[in-house]
């Protein structure tokens, strides 16, 4: 179960156990697939006995096509039969924008509410006719104080707070609540996916990489509504802190093996360590007991007097388990190439003052911020953020934008011209795209190669600044150390927007909040801003 003692004291409430039933559903679904998805018998097993309210399916960069088959198996695409009792829901993409407002939108999720209201407008439709029968009138009379009755019971006139509360928590204001979502971007329409899901509450709700699309305080308000959760959890995230903050157990995707942890990542790494530890000594001591019994059964193989030790320790070896030495992952490491240093400062901002056209408002005024040579800055509260000064920018957009038909070298070279294969393959393999994979189209890589493949482009413009924008969506945990590590060995500048703590930790000197149309410096830096958060959050709660 989630720690409480970890849990802000406004959020701290109780954690069920999960239901017999939703267990056996994961369990049944998972070891019907599994064979379909890793070739292995019967590895889930262990899994659907013993899983609980918060689980989350780590994969490493690669794997992460295959954690999200398994999500999807579970969700059925309509072939699997889901038992009548399991209302399960899955956020797979966004809501479709329309002139719907966005409150509207998260309202009409729940099928059963829209059944009763739109019943009592039948109902009220039917009372109002002329020339009603008093029979009539007493009958849907009848009905409708039942509906009212049935209607107050499930407190559905608290809904419309409810949805208002959820939205408002993952960062839509009361007025943006009453636009269409038609005029909200896709990873804002996400977030409207979202809510619907939170809004209807399923038993089983399946998550994928649920805060990619928020800010940090839109996921610090998602871990303690989940937290709070009274249903079962399953989702493929990469954010650390998230995961320590709702996950009561890890599955592990590893050597074509899913495995059960008890507890938050913490707590699965440590464990994780010391299992791997323990199976390579037990397999080590096999291997000298194997090798000492070879030994002697050679030795007196054809001796008569010891013919029956001999049989004895073949009947032995015959006997042991078959122990396997343990298969570690390659160390993921990320290299950004040595760069011209820069004289101070880089860039400084006087008095500057934005806004996107003439009639929209300002998102910040007067501003006067500086940066150098080697700052390492993170922005938050905002998601959208000279010739000697080669910036490498990243965004999810360059992402996209890459040419699916292409292969990673492809990419290099139609971007960087004239140069050897040796320099792509050196560039790519900087950020551990090597062997086969720089031979690869684009459209076969995971969203992490993808994102890999991206750095590499940058990388290969020797830049002196960087410049990120939510550079570790679809990046698993270790790649994100890796990321960090690399950019704190870099020598020039970064600035950094994301709501990865895990990254914003290892790398940042420095956070700018954007806030009130303001941009400060923030003393205390990412706790000061956490604690600031969670206050916030706790008024409005």
């Amino acid at each position: 179960m989630a720690n409480v003692d970890a849990i802000p004291g406004y959020l701290a409430g109780t954690f069920p156990t999960l239901p017999v039933e939703i267990k056996d559903y994961v369990s049944s679904v998972l070891k019907e697939n599994v064979d379909e998805i890793l070739t292995l018998e019967d590895v889930i097993e262990a899994v659907g006995d013993h899983l609980q309210s918060y689980v989350e399916e780590l994969c490493n960069d690669g794997l992460n096509k295959t954690c999200m088959q398994l999500l999807q198996f579970l969700h059925g695409d309509g072939q699997l039969r889901i038992p009548s009792g399991i209302n399960m829901l899955a956020v797979e993409q966004e809501v479709e924008g329309d002139d719907t407002r966005v409150i509207d939108a998260v309202l009409a999720s729940d099928s059963r509410r829209q059944a009763m209201i739109e019943k009592e407008h039948t109902l009220q439709a039917r009372l109002n006719k002329e020339n009603i029968s008093e029979a009539e009138k007493n009958k849907w009379s009848d009905e409708l104080s039942k509906l009212y009755i049935e209607m107050e019971n499930l407190q559905l006139d608290k809904a419309p707070a409810r949805a208002a509360s959820i939205l408002y928590g993952l960062g839509f204001t009361p007025d943006e609540q009453k636009k269409p979502t038609k005029e909200f971007s896709g990873g804002w329409r996400m977030r409207v996916a979202l809510a619907r899901a939170l809004f209807v509450k399923p038993d089983l709700l399946l998550l994928d990489e649920p805060t990619n699309m928020l800010d940090m305080r839109a996921v610090y308000w998602l871990e303690g509504h989940l937290q709070l959760w009274e249903g079962t959890i399953l989702t493929v995230s990469h954010d650390r802190k998230f995961l320590n903050e709702i996950c009561t157990d890890i599955v592990h995707l590893h050597t074509r093996r899913l495995d059960h942890y008890k507890g938050n990542y913490d707590t699965f790494e440590k464990t994780m360590k010391e299992k791997l530890t323990q199976q390579q000594r037990e397999y080590e001591a096999q291997q000298t007991l194997r090798q000492h019994t070879q030994e002697f059964i050679d030795k007196f193989r054809y001796n008569a007097k010891r013919a029956a030790m001999v049989q004895s320790r073949i009947k032995m070896l015959e006997k042991l388990p078959v122990l396997h030495a343990v298969e570690l992952d390659a160390d993921i490491t990320f290299k950004f190439p040595e760069c011209e240093v820069l004289n101070n400062p880089v860039l400084q901002l006087d008095d500057v003052s934005f806004r996107y056209n003439a009639d929209a408002p300002y998102l910040f005024r007067k501003l006067n911020l500086g940066t150098h040579a080697n700052s390492r800055i993170c922005i938050t509260g905002l998601r959208n953020v000279n010739r000697r000064i080669r910036i490498g920018y990243f965004t999810q957009h360059h992402v996209d934008q890459l040419d699916m038909d292409m292969t990673a070298i492809e990419v290099l070279a139609h971007n960087y011209p004239g140069k050897s294969q040796e320099e792509y393959r050196t560039a790519l393999s900087h950020f551990g795209l090597t062997g086969d994979m720089a031979l690869q189209s684009v459209y076969t890589l995971s969203g992490g190669q993808k994102s890999r493949l991206a750095f590499a482009n940058i990388a290969m413009l020797n830049p002196n600044y960087l410049i990120l924008d939510e550079p570790t969506n679809h990046l698993d945990v270790e790649t994100v150390a890796a990321l960090g590590t690399a950019l704190n060995k870099f020598a020039g500048g970064v600035v950094l927007v994301s709501h990865d703590e895990q990254l914003i930790e290892m790398v940042c000197k420095e956070l700018w909040v954007v806030k009130d149309r303001m941009v400060v410096n923030l003393e205390g830096g990412l706790e000061e801003y956490r604690k600031q958060v969670y206050k916030q959050l706790q008024l409005v709660g």
